[in-house]
């Protein structure tokens, strides 16, 4: 056979390959609004730069009449690429062959790129729609999952792992994403549970629809499984686009710095805190106040928002905020809010991130049902995670900071290496109201008008300790600044802390309180 017809044979075996499960499987994936997996690679990676591998690759099934399919590329493509000119590994699952179902050589083609972006020292992006393990296939696919998900753990803290749900994500897959750093949804595209509704109908007589059981907002919203939610896939692809530029390659480099910006001078830091310090704003104000171009890339939007977290940038330089939002529960600490910030912090310190923390709560949240959800372990987490984080650590004191969540948020206690406090902060064990109800009890109680002796009592407190002066007195708060200054203090301190090191003592690893 002469070169031109090997290489006209090699172009007919790539076409057909490249329609995938055939025109009538794509037809189906279209009309599901949603795109096939091919496309959905080229509009992540810069265009061009997308090289494929493992193409040719079939199944080895042999049970149930399979070794009389051909399923093309065994429903999984695999490559690398760029994403604004920075290498990435991708796979996506194709649910038109076989609905993308794992069996034993589509997880080692996945298992083979993720090897790949550990030893190219890359991010790993995938791409999620698949029925789920290939029943023909039998162990082989339960056994190629685990491998997916040791390859996950392996490279946890190494690489940034990004996983993309544009399909079903059923029974054991939904443990990959589950162990990634980022996942992103769709609304009536992405389905995660382990358990779908046919079978709990049949278990416990309930009907549940698909989306209500694991769509995209029950993850963004309920279950904390999703960090970022989206409309369309196109949107989701330019999410995933933005969160690239803001994380570094792997965790031996810091994030490519940007060109240094100021924030907006409509952004008037001042202005944002009323007068009244029972009143709610939205701390987002005061981050975009002090970030260049006044940016903020929020993470887990819809999910705890009682605390905010995501990335901005400081002089160019890429930096992870965690934040107490006062207009959502005065912004407590919980269960939920403790377990987002803990993950965040434990992230930012793997990915060499710098980590400021703007703090204004009244504690963390009391009450039964926090009680036996277990509030006093998952409060613990983000203790640990600040305790344990080495990367650069600034701490801003907006309003209030009374008892535990005074320490968690990133005290001096816990080894913040800045702390700095408005004015207007409060520092104590617990609000005036309550303080003063307990610490003054016998006289109030005794009072000729225990009303107006509690009101009295209240502004006594207030006046020794609705300041930051006291803390200040005792070194654990490193200056107390005007809300202006804020951004130049921070960047100052960022700017020193540069070079920070620490070592700890020798050991395997701690034990959090997962």
């Amino acid at each position: 056979m002469s070169l031109k017809r090997n290489i006209l044979d090699l172009r007919k075996r790539k076409e057909e390959v490249i329609k995938g499960g055939g025109e009538k499987a794509i037809e189906k994936q279209v009309a599901m609004g949603k795109l096939t997996a091919r496309e959905r690679i080229l509009y992540i990676l810069d265009e061009g730069s997308f090289h494929e591998y493992d193409m040719f690759v079939e199944h080895v099934a042999r049970d149930f009449d399979m070794e009389k399919k051909t399923l093309h590329g065994d429903g999984v493509i695999i490559g690398t690429g760029t994403i604004y000119g920075s290498p990435v590994c991708i796979f996506a699952q194709d649910f038109t062959v076989a609905g993308g179902s794992l069996g034993l050589m589509h997880a080692r083609k996945i298992t083979k790129i993720m090897d790949h972006a550990l030893k190219m020292r890359v991010p790993l992006i995938g791409i999620n729609d698949s029925g789920g393990a290939r029943i023909q296939e039998g162990v082989n696919s339960l056994a190629g999952y685990g491998e997916i998900f040791f390859r996950n753990t392996l490279a946890s803290g190494v690489i940034p792992q990004i996983s993309v749900i544009l399909g079903p994500c059923a029974g054991g897959a939904v443990y990959s994403p589950a162990l990634t750093d980022f996942v992103f949804v769709v609304n009536n595209i992405s389905k995660m549970f382990i358990t779908g509704p046919s079978v709990i109908k049949t278990v416990l007589g309930e009907e549940i629809s698909m989306e209500d059981l694991g769509g995209a907002k029950v993850h963004a919203e309920i279950t904390g499984n999703a960090h970022f939610y989206a409309e369309s896939e196109l949107e989701c692809f330019d999410q995933i686009k933005k969160l690239v530029t803001f994380i570094p390659w792997n965790n031996t480099q810091k994030a490519q710095p940007m060109k240094p910006a100021e924030p907006s001078p409509k952004r008037k830091i001042e202005e944002v805190v009323p007068g009244d310090p029972k009143l709610p704003y939205d701390i987002r104000d005061i981050i975009m106040a002090i970030t260049d171009n006044s940016e903020f890339f929020e993470i887990m939007e819809h999910f705890a928002a009682n605390v905010v977290i995501g990335f901005g940038r400081m002089k160019g330089e890429t930096v992870g905020f965690v934040a107490n939002q006062p207009k959502v529960l005065a912004g407590v600490l919980d269960c939920d809010s403790s377990d987002k910030a803990a993950r965040f912090i434990r992230y930012c310190n793997a990915f060499n991130i710098p980590i400021v923390t703007l703090e204004d709560l009244p504690g963390y949240l009391p009450g039964v049902d926090q009680e036996h959800a277990g509030v006093i372990r998952h409060g613990a987490k983000i203790l640990y995670a600040y305790s344990e984080a080495t990367v650069p650590k600034i701490t801003v004191i907006i309003r209030k900071a009374y008892g535990g969540g005074y320490i968690a948020m990133n005290s001096r206690h816990l080894r913040a290496d800045f702390v700095f406090a408005w004015p207007t902060a409060e520092i104590a064990v617990m609000g005036p109201e309550g303080a003063a109800n307990i610490v003054f009890r016998k006289e109030i109680a005794e009072a000729e008008n225990p009303d107006a002796t509690r009101q009295e009592k209240i502004q006594e407190y207030k006046d020794k300790f609705a300041n930051p002066y006291v803390a200040a007195a005792k070194g654990y708060i490193d200056e107390v600044i005007e809300p202006e200054e804020t951004r130049k203090m921070l960047l100052h301190a960022l700017k020193v802390s540069a070079n920070k090191s620490v070592q700890g003592p020798a050991k395997k690893h701690g034990i959090p309180p997962f």
